[in-house]
């Protein structure tokens, strides 16, 4: 008799767990999103400069194009520059239009721009002597920070914004008089960076004043993580 009461305990306690485990409430979970920003200072200058010239002649203007383009680039590796590479080149022709609006041919226009990359300290006067070699244009700087100095920011915002978002969901939840539990999922985006360019689209200063300055300023690594915290 005994051994018939313990059998039939024990396929009700079979019966009854699942049901009561089924009665549990689900975890509530809170979702919050943490900002880090790390700034740090830009040491790289990018530069595109060139060559823009005009002729008769398509031949003449390509010969002087490639002149020029040559002794420039001939400079930019004596002085070590990284990443140089042509971006431009173009040949056109101009027209003028007279005073019955009827075009004319006049000659031909063409640029040979490049690339490149230089310590900021020492962009100013490559950019000086870019000009005495024959750049005639200077069409944009942007200021980068090195490869390093972005990979341990990043690494600083991610943890910043985990900070922060945890101080979110202790905010919520302790005016809510709620218990914090446990972080059940992350998401992280930390390829987010805000580095406004320099716009230099002007002529080639005369190359018989000072020093050009160039002053490269700093750059924002900003990283956001989604926590979602149960309680």
């Amino acid at each position: 008799m005994w051994s018939y009461f313990i059998a039939l305990s024990l396929a009700l306690g079979m019966v009854i767990d699942p049901v009561l485990a089924q009665e549990q409430p689900k975890p509530r979970i809170l979702t919050v999103t943490g900002r880090g920003m790390v700034t740090i200072p830009t040491t790289v200058t990018q530069v595109s400069l060139g060559v823009e010239v005009q002729g008769k002649t398509a031949g003449e203007v390509q010969q002087e194009l490639a002149r020029r383009s040559s002794a420039i680039v001939a400079l930019l590796r004596s002085r070590n520059v990284e990443n140089l590479q042509t971006t431009s080149i173009t040949l056109n022709p101009t027209y003028s239009s007279d005073r019955d609006g009827v075009q004319r041919f006049t000659g031909y226009i063409g640029s040979n721009i490049v690339s490149f990359r230089i310590n900021t300290e020492l962009s100013g006067k490559l950019l000086d002597e870019a000009v005495q070699a024959g750049a005639t244009r200077i069409n944009e700087i942007n200021f980068v920070a090195a490869d390093d100095a972005i990979a341990a920011a990043r690494q600083q915002a991610i943890r910043n914004a985990i900070q922060d978002g945890q101080k979110q969901a202790e905010a919520a939840l302790g005016a809510l008089n709620f218990t914090r539990r446990d972080v059940i999922n992350i998401q992280i985006d930390s390829d987010r960076f805000f580095s406004p360019p320099v716009n230099a689209d002007f002529a080639a200063r005369s190359a018989n004043i000072a020093v050009t300055p160039v002053i490269g300023g700093e750059r924002q690594v900003q990283a956001f993580v989604t926590l979602q915290i149960t309680y």
